[in-house]
């Protein structure tokens, strides 16, 4: 064990100054130090401040003679005396006044030359003329007096060398003067050279060691000073203690900080500075054992006790103090502020923990939360589910609003994703626009389900940013443990994957992860890749389906289609690789590409034919999108009005100045304006009012179904066809497939058709081709629409007026079957048809040729239940017909 000796034991210990945390008693207490320190180690003043001892010495001298002879001094001899000692009386004021002025060389020896010098040749004046003028008995006392002040004076002018010799030359130089003895001249010229000498070594030694005093000194104030200055920072603090651990002595600052004065603190434990904290209660229990085992210990981290409970923390270093007996004395030691350095330490771990934009936990402490649950110590503890989310159009607001606005909108996203999860779980952001939710438990699937569909409600609720409004979305991955996977990486994996299949399956919902995502996913993989390689290499093609004006049936222009013919799976729908090109960031590309190639196609057509092309959102939302038109047109050499760029409602999902910005300078290019899939979006009307909106193209959607009894599409066509002719607009109606809904958009007032019923869509070179022999065109279809028809190969038990007939469904929809076995069926024959055990429908026979038997079905029929259900058994008791051949 290390131990330190004191330092302190022939020095005097100095008062302590009193706990004062203010500047002024902090100078006070320096200053009142510097002087008591320096006043010790200032040379000594050349009258010794105990001189007046000399007069009664003097006197009592006289009388020790007078009484040792018998006699009295001669007149002379008293009178010298006497103003000896009068001289010697004035030693304290002559002295003071020394002092007062400071005298220094050779004026201060005039006060010397006074009070000690010539009290000192005039008492050895006195006795050598009593001892010279008058030889008595017991002459020789007189010298011996003459030894006994010189003595006394030597006592008195002890470290003041040169004082002593003047004084005892000039106590013998009277001697001499008066005896003129040979003897004692010499003696004295000896002493003088001898005295002067030593003086003169004195004096240079005394200056040296005075320089030397003044150097330490100055380092020690110097060193003080810097303590002091050190402790009014408030950012370290010294301490010492007695052998029973009470305080001795603090810095001034510790005790404003505590909430106590110095006399309060002095005496008190050293352990009363600090409290408890469970945090770091293991540097409190080791403060206690080295105190108690008097050992030295070095930045233990504590938490200072103030009393308005403000987190202020020190590290505190202490030695154990040992006296030259080797026994313990106590601790001294010092302190230093922790508390900014602490604070950012945990800054620090948070931003390591959490996100600092939006203050949720980050993937680190997700990840950490995920692990603990996944390996708790039971097996029932280990359950849990993972949401991944997936903001949907978040990119499309950075681009537009820039990156603050994306910021606040994360804010605000983190805030609606804690207040819909409340404590059922833990949120956290992943980065980006990526965010996940950590539900702890076993969970059903409808419960799951159902908070994944209330943040998406919530996340798609319209946000203020800035003054605009913004609409997003959300897509939302759910894969669950134990049962979708036993580590953090699989779990989150799966989770991902779900989250891909719910933006696959359109954004704006949730999706459960299922073993066959896997392959998805690597399919997903490929087809981007292979995507990529068909932009690059030609590999995508444009059909063009014709758009058609109502009244005079001529081809008034052609949508450019998007079509991609697999190198190994063929013809792909663009719902299958568009939202690919969308998440891989190639969809402008493929954007800018198709429009080169319409314009480019366009030229070759007649002056009075359109091309429409459609402008994802992403398109419209850069700034380059007017340059890149005007561009197309001029390479192609096209006029702007025989462009038609159609553009979906979600562009107005930010409502802001860029949107109305970039309708301007597309109009201010020439081209044509079509709002396309009117209705299906997510905004206003209001937009109708400042959009410069062509035309308007019904989608497809309100078309179908619209002949059906009782379809209210009908009367929603009607109202978009008043609502576009009222603002000045077309109307073009898509989706139109046969007869019957032609009629019916024609009888609406729709001032354009598009559909299979006039013509599937068309390469460039049959594009041509049609317009080349004129725009005229017919329509041909079937008379009406009929259900979705599923093949299936299904036996079936048909009766009628008491018989059973055994047949095959061959295809079948909700409304009717095509059913072979049996012949020669009377048109309008009813049946009652066995599709399954325990469902039969009632049927009527449309039309029969061979052994085919078209039936329509009385009432609709559910496809997946009919095929669920096993094959009829014949009702008991009823005859069965050997032939097939029916009546």
């Amino acid at each position: 064990m290390r131990r330190t000796r004191s330092q302190s034991q022939s020095i005097p210990p100095e008062p302590t100054p009193p706990v004062d945390g203010s500047a002024a008693a902090g100078a006070r207490n320096r200053a009142t130090t510097a002087r008591v320190r320096t006043h010790r180690y200032l040379p000594r003043y050349a009258i010794p401040q105990e001189w007046w001892v000399m007069a009664p010495a003097m006197l009592m001298a006289v009388l020790v003679n007078g009484s040792a002879s018998r006699s009295l001094p001669p007149f002379v001899s008293g009178i010298c005396a006497i103003v000896a000692a009068v001289l010697a009386m004035t030693a304290p004021l002559l002295g003071r006044f020394e002092r007062t002025r400071g005298w220094r060389g050779a004026a201060r020896w005039i006060p010397v030359g006074i009070i000690v010098v010539l009290p000192m040749f005039l008492f050895g004046l006195a006795m050598s003329l009593w001892i010279t003028h008058q030889p008595i008995r017991g002459w020789d006392t007189a010298p011996a007096t003459l030894v006994m002040i010189g003595t006394l004076a030597c006592i008195l002018c002890s470290g003041r060398l040169p004082t002593m010799v003047s004084a005892l030359l000039a106590l013998w130089f009277a001697h001499a003067v008066v005896t003129l003895e040979e003897a004692t001249m010499l003696a004295l010229v000896i002493g003088a050279g001898v005295g002067v000498y030593i003086s003169i070594r004195q004096l240079e030694f005394s200056r040296q060691a005075q320089a030397q005093l003044e150097q330490v000194e100055r380092a020690q104030q110097r060193a003080e000073l810097i303590l002091s200055d050190y402790e009014l920072t408030r950012q370290g603090w010294f301490w010492e203690t007695d052998r029973r651990g009470l305080i001795t002595y603090v810095s001034p600052t510790i005790g404003e900080i505590v909430g106590r004065t110095g006399a309060e603190l002095l005496g008190r434990p050293f352990t009363e500075l600090f409290v408890y904290d469970g945090h770091d209660g293991e540097s409190q229990r080791t403060l206690h054992f080295h105190l108690n085992a008097r050992s030295s210990f070095q930045d233990l981290r504590l938490r200072a006790a103030t009393p308005d409970q403000e987190e202020r923390w020190w590290s505190v270093n202490g030695l154990p103090v040992y006296d030259d007996f080797d026994n313990f004395q106590g601790f001294r030691g010092s302190g230093s502020d922790l508390t900014e350095r602490k604070r950012s330490e945990e800054q620090a771990s948070r931003l390591a923990h959490y996100d600092s934009l939006t203050g949720l936990a980050n993937r680190l402490q997700m990840s950490k939360s995920l692990e603990k649950i996944l390996n708790a110590r039971a097996a029932e503890h280990r359950s849990c589910a993972v949401l991944l989310l997936d903001l949907d159009r978040f990119k499309q607001v950075n681009d537009t609003l820039g990156h603050p606005a994306g910021d606040a909108l994360l804010k605000q996203v983190a805030h609606r994703l804690e207040r819909v999860v409340e404590e059922r779980g833990r949120v956290g952001r992943l980065g980006g626009d990526e965010f996940q939710v950590l539900i702890p438990g076993h969970h059903g699937r409808d419960k799951l389900a159902g908070l994944a569909e209330r943040i998406i409600h919530a996340l798609s609720e319209p946000y203020s940013i800035e003054g605009h409004r913004v609409m997003i979305g959300a897509s939302v991955g759910i894969a669950m443990a134990p049962e979708d996977g036993v580590t953090s990486e699989a779990i989150i994996r799966n989770a991902d994957l779900a989250l891909y299949a719910a933006k696959d399956g359109g954004r704006g919902r949730h999706h459960f992860y299922a073993a066959d995502l896997h392959s998805d996913a690597e399919e997903r993989r490929q087809l981007e890749q292979d995507l990529r390689d068909a932009l690059s290499s030609g590999g995508l093609q444009l059909f063009y389906q014709p758009i058609v004006h109502t009244a005079s049936e001529t081809v008034s222009g052609f949508e450019a289609l998007l079509r991609w013919k697999h190198p190994t799976r063929g013809w792909l729908s663009p719902a299958k690789f568009v939202p690919i090109a969308e998440d891989a960031g190639i969809i402008a590309q493929i954007g800018e590409w198709a429009l080169r190639t319409a314009c480019h196609d366009l030229s070759r057509w007649p002056r009075n034919v359109r091309v429409a092309v459609n402008v994802s959102p992403l398109q419209f939302a850069n700034p380059a999108l007017p340059a890149i038109v005007t561009s197309a047109i001029a390479s192609a050499g096209v006029s702007p009005d025989q462009l038609e760029l159609e553009i979906t409602e979600s562009v107005f999902l930010n409502d802001d100045e860029g949107t109305d910005a970039m309708f301007v300078a597309l109009k201010r290019v020439g081209v044509r304006l079509a709002l396309d899939d009117f209705g299906t979006g997510y905004s206003s009307l209001g937009y109708l009012q400042k959009a410069p909106f062509n035309k308007i193209k019904i989608d497809q959607s309100f078309v179908r179904g619209a002949t059906a009894k009782g379809s209210a599409n009908a009367a929603i066509i009607a109202s978009i066809v008043r609502l576009a002719e009222a603002l000045g607009m077309e109307t073009t109606a898509e989706g139109v497939e046969t007869l019957d809904e032609l009629d019916l958009v024609r009888g609406l007032g729709c001032s354009h058709i598009q559909g299979y019923v006039y013509d599937q869509p068309l390469t460039a070179a049959e594009a041509r081709e049609r317009v080349a022999d004129g725009v005229k065109i017919t329509a041909s279809g079937p008379r009406s629409t009929r259900s979705l028809r599923k093949t299936v190969l299904r036996r079936v038990v048909m009766e009628h007026d008491g018989h059973v007939y055994d047949a095959t469904v061959r295809n079948m929809s909700e409304t009717g079957a095509l059913i072979e076995g049996l012949w020669n069926v009377p048109e309008g024959t009813i049946f009652t048809v066995r599709l399954g055990e325990g469902q039969s429908v009632k049927a009527i026979a449309r039309w029969c040729e061979e052994e085919r038997v078209g039936m329509e079905f009385l009432s609709p029929v559910r496809l997946e239940e009919a095929a669920a259900r096993p094959l009829p058994a014949p009702p008991p008791g009823v005859p069965r017909q050997a032939s097939h051949r029916f009546g």
